[in-house]
């Protein structure tokens, strides 16, 4: 059976997710000034921040490449403050959630589901997680499903910055992240062309660093014993640390937070709004079995 981390992570990161997908907080984002899809996503994502600098975001990302941020911020910030990117992918998440769930938003399943994630959310190690304590240092809400919608992102961007420690003690670069999960999944690299500017030259020699360390095949398709041994470490590593995250919930409320969200994953998933290939790691059928 697959560690309650993992299930968890499969039903909160669509929820999560319609920050980025849904047309309402991409509307918003736009109305708040910010100039294209992208100075949206950095300003917004990187919003509990502050107005820090593109190398900061890099860092604390990841995974971009610093020009696809540096041509965001720190100009984002000349069109609305980081106050304004926050409140905009928040409002239009939740105003999103909201349609996708139609009678069940305002259900007493949501607000239970709510509460049980915030507490997890909210009791979670900081150290170490610089995404996830800047968000859980801005206020909190008492509506239950932007409550669900904080929770979610407060619970995804925990795991993920235990994510990048787990890279980072593997050896894997932020760009090398992307060309390894691809090989390990099957993942079509055409997907980070369009959403992290991973393009054929760039992709080749990323393959090329893997291959030269034994963890890519020689014909660059698919990953070695060694290099699916290394993904697994990667991943069970992010698991036991996103774990941390659920000690203040007992069994039973684990249980009960997994089959309160399911029926609002999947009312998300059903959307089509989010992408079924992304470089979110996410099986969308496999998150709503």
């Amino acid at each position: 059976m697959e560690p309650n981390a993992r299930r968890l992570w499969k039903l909160l990161e669509p929820i999560h997710a319609v920050g980025y997908f849904s047309p309402e907080p991409i509307a918003l984002l736009k109305g708040a000034g910010y100039r294209g899809y992208w100075m949206g996503y950095f300003a917004a994502r990187s919003a509990p921040l502050g107005a820090v600098p593109a190398e900061v975001v890099h860092a604390v990302f990841y995974n971009f490449a610093l020009s696809h941020v540096s041509r965001a911020l720190p100009d984002a910030w000349t069109y609305a403050p980081p106050e304004a990117a926050h409140e905009a992918r928040r409002s239009g998440a939740v105003a999103a959630l909201r349609r996708h769930l139609g009678a069940l938003a305002d259900s007493d399943d949501v607000a239970r589901a709510a509460a049980l994630a915030s507490r997890a959310a909210l009791s979670a190690p900081l150290e170490g997680r610089p995404l996830y304590a800047a968000l859980r240092s801005l206020p909190v809400s008492d509506d239950p499903l932007t409550l669900l919608w904080d929770a979610a992102t407060l619970l995804r961007e925990h795991r993920g910055d235990g994510h990048i420690s787990a890279l980072l003690a593997a050896g894997i670069g932020g760009r090398e992240s992307h060309v390894f999960h691809a090989l390990a999944t099957g993942l079509s690299p055409s997907v980070y062309a369009t959403s992290r500017n991973i393009h054929e030259t760039e992709w080749d020699t990323l393959v090329t660093g893997l291959r030269s360390r034994g963890l890519v095949t020689s014909d660059g398709g698919s990953l070695t014993d060694a290099g699916r041994e290394t993904k697994a470490g990667i991943e069970s590593t992010t698991d036991a640390l996103a774990a941390t995250a659920y000690a203040s919930l007992e069994e039973v409320e684990v249980e009960d937070l997994i089959t309160l969200l399911r029926p609002l994953t999947k009312a998300v998933v059903a959307s089509g709004e989010i992408p079924q290939q992304s470089p979110m790691g996410l099986d969308l059928d496999d998150a709503t079995a």
